[in-house]
């Protein structure tokens, strides 16, 4: 088995090269670095059945000649996490939507395989926890940037699944809460590895907001599990299916028990969203997926807890 993964030099795209290629199957990586990194990958560049392509999703004729090529495509290529898209807007919408755009209609031409990522952030604000896939979504205005992320993921969603009704392509869309594990920066506000680095060194751990919001981390070993399973049931095909864990925390114990897993001397320092953000911003309160569906296709639900995420980060973190 051949497979593409879009992103693949990026935090999950690369344990899904390392799980792909330790199962014996040929990976092909396409990723333009602007937030991956070569390094994640850098021990398997040079293995058999690697291939690495840097460019991007945008690209037709990269994109054509990879889906091509492929037995089928783990699409993960996106705009990483909701500081980056306050930061970067156009680019980040771009990205997002014209790299499925494309994708979609080249894995249609050779009706190959594909497994979209999406995210919790298509909820939005939504109060109906635990979050189910056909449930309502409740986006914010289109004036807050904020709600930009999760509304060009949710056009990726209807994307995926208008090509699955209009012309059968084998599509399933898996939306992701929170994974965390090694290689994961902080740079764009992934809040564990950013908690990891700053117990290590001693500093505060700045928690935005009052710290009650709560949110559920996956281990991105689970994550990989549960994304490969996927791929390999057709049941899944025409479906969205939530991945992540049920165990949810608030970021305020998050910060606490990041400080005990560290043996860290660090304190807690709350900062409002506004000096990080700017004005406007907006936070949901709760985020729980409901995994019943996964358990229901593919006997999937997480193994690795809280504590073993924290301290896996925490020995991967310079």
């Amino acid at each position: 088995m051949r497979n593409l993964i879009t992103g693949g030099c990026g935090f999950i795209g690369s344990h899904l090269a390392d799980a792909l290629h330790a199962d014996g199957q040929e990976v092909i990586v396409l990723d333009d670095l602007s937030t991956g990194k070569i390094e994640n990958i850098r021990h398997l560049e040079n293995k058999p059945g690697m291939q690495v392509l840097i460019g991007s999703v945008t690209e037709q004729d990269l994109v054509h000649e990879a889906v091509r090529k492929c037995d089928r495509v783990f699409h993960l290529a996106s705009a990483v996490g909701v500081k980056l898209i306050m930061e970067r807007p156009v680019q980040t919408i771009d990205t997002i939507v014209t790299g499925t755009q494309v994708v979609l209609a080249h894995a249609n031409r050779y009706r190959k395989p594909v497994l979209l990522t999406s995210t919790s952030e298509v909820y939005g604000k939504s109060t109906a926890v635990p979050f189910e896939e056909d449930g309502d979504r409740l986006s914010g205005p289109t004036t807050k940037h904020r709600w930009a992320y999760a509304c060009a993921k949710a056009l990726d969603e209807f994307l995926a699944m208008a090509y699955w009704k209009s012309s059968r392509l084998p599509v399933a869309v898996v939306r992701l809460f929170n994974t965390v594990g090694p290689r994961q920066t902080g740079q764009y506000g992934m809040v564990i590895p950013n908690f990891v680095r700053s117990a290590k060194a001693g500093l505060p751990l700045q928690v935005y907001g009052d710290g009650n919001q709560s949110r559920c981390f996956c281990h991105v070993a689970d994550v990989v599990r549960g994304l490969i399973a996927l791929m390999d049931c057709s049941q899944a095909y025409g479906e969205v299916v939530n991945l992540g864990s049920t165990e949810e925390v608030t970021i305020m114990e998050l910060a606490r028990r990041v400080i005990s897993e560290t043996s860290s001397q660090s304190d807690v320092l709350l900062v409002p969203y506004e000096h990080v953000f700017g004005e406007g911003f907006e936070d949901m309160v709760r985020r729980v997926p409901s995994i019943e569906k996964a358990k229901r296709l593919v006997g999937w639900q997480p193994e690795l807890g809280l504590s073993r995420t924290i301290r896996d980060v925490a020995a991967s973190c310079p």
